[in-house]
């Protein structure tokens, strides 16, 4: 196959996407119409993309208003969901006006955190066991020499972990607006060159990264520590309200979530959520965010209790929503569109964005377990999901 080409000095034209998208028409005969039209200025992307040829188009629908108690998002918001699943935003807007005629949802960011895991091998655990002492001993020098490479990037604390002679230090940071993962690297990296020059007796091999701070994928550790933020999202619901809107009680779901709560410890599941994933992904694609990210950020955790009064309490714990208002995509035309539409663009509003999503599968989550347990799942597809 014909080399794509490629302007060393100005990659970033309409001319030089339509000549890459010619070289494919001629190779593969695919003309990439709808690919190679879009409304923006290639000139914005350098960062963001190589080999540019056209935009993917998914489609953006909005849910709501959904009505929001935080710390840091307050008010009704419309919420925009990119997705090609027919159903997903008629179901979130349902959970959303049940949640807004119940009062509102209690949104609250217990933690925030982004981390990068080095690992020093030593010669023998008794170097490693004294370098962590160093570490312990030195944290305000290494926390200064960190911070020379950021504006915003904060280091918290440093967690140690071991096995025989190797060492793995979990650099914790605060990032600002930005979701942080190149931030603290190069962060991390300035660190530990520094550490290095001061003599570490016994290293034999570093290493910047080496699984621990488990990057792209979920882990026990990061559903315990927190990466990115930790947040909770918590609704009471009136027993009248769950019969008029979601044809069920607060006792059914209530049933429905033990029994949920066992398959999902039965298939050896992460968390014990419905579809976090859906709500978050949707958000993720129309706001910029890095959607690899819902491989750590869509795990959820979701508790029940039912009050004496038929009542119901519901809550969904994010322990690694990884978020970001600033950096990344979130610059990019449509995507900052969508974010100054939730009111998040601008400085400090990354916790507010983070409370939205949240909140965002709190409402999923409450749709889609009435749907199953007053058995509207199969016909709302049929109404709204199915391609005709």
């Amino acid at each position: 196959m014909t080399k794509l080409p490629r302007d060393r000095n100005n990659d970033y034209t309409r001319d030089m996407a339509k000549a890459r998208r010619d070289v494919v028409a001629a190779e593969t005969g695919a003309a990439l119409t709808h690919v190679g039209s879009y409304s923006f200025d290639p000139a914005v992307l350098p960062g963001n993309i190589e080999n540019f040829v056209g935009v993917a188009q998914v489609p953006i629908g909005l849910a709501g208003p959904m009505l929001v108690h935080g710390e840091h998002a307050q008010g009704d918001f419309y919420v925009p969901m990119a997705t090609t699943e027919g159903t997903l935003v008629a179901s979130y807007s349902r959970g959303m006006r049940l949640c807004r005629e119940a009062g509102g949802i209690r949104t609250t960011v217990l933690d925030d955190a982004m981390q990068r895991a080095p690992l020093f091998v030593f010669a023998d655990p008794r170097a490693s066991r004294a370098f962590g002492e160093w570490v312990t001993a030195y944290f305000a020098a290494i926390k200064a020499k960190a911070e020379e490479t950021t504006s915003s990037g904060k280091l918290r604390d440093i967690e140690q972990y071991t096995i025989g002679k190797m060492r793995w230090l979990r650099f914790n940071y605060t990032t600002g607006d930005a979701a942080g993962q190149n931030m603290v690297t190069r962060a991390t990296r300035h660190a530990c060159l520094w550490m290095k020059e001061q003599g570490i007796p016994g290293l034999e091999h570093f290493t910047l990264a080496a699984q621990m701070e488990t990057d792209k994928k979920h882990s026990l550790l990061n559903t315990l520590r927190t990466r990115g933020k930790r947040v909770v999202a918590e609704v009471t619901l009136p027993a009248a309200l769950m019969r008029e809107v979601m044809h069920t009680s607060g006792a059914a779901i209530h049933r429905q979530r033990q029994l949920s709560n066992m398959g999902a410890y039965l298939s050896g599941a992460t968390s014990n959520c419905t579809h976090a994933g859906n709500g978050i992904t949707a958000v993720f694609i129309a706001c910029g965010q890095d959607v690899a990210d819902v491989s750590e950020s869509s795990i959820c955790f979701v508790y029940g209790e039912l009050m004496d009064n038929g009542d119901y309490y519901y809550s969904a714990t994010i322990p690694a929503l990884i978020v970001a208002t600033h950096g990344g995509g979130t610059a990019l035309p449509t995507q900052r569109e969508c974010l100054e539409l939730l009111g998040c663009v601008g400085r400090g509003k990354a916790l507010k964005f983070a409370e939205i999503v949240a909140a965002t599968v709190l409402c999923g989550e409450l749709s889609l377990a009435s749907a199953v347990v007053s058995d509207e799942w199969v016909s709302s597809h049929e109404q709204y999901g199915r391609n005709r």
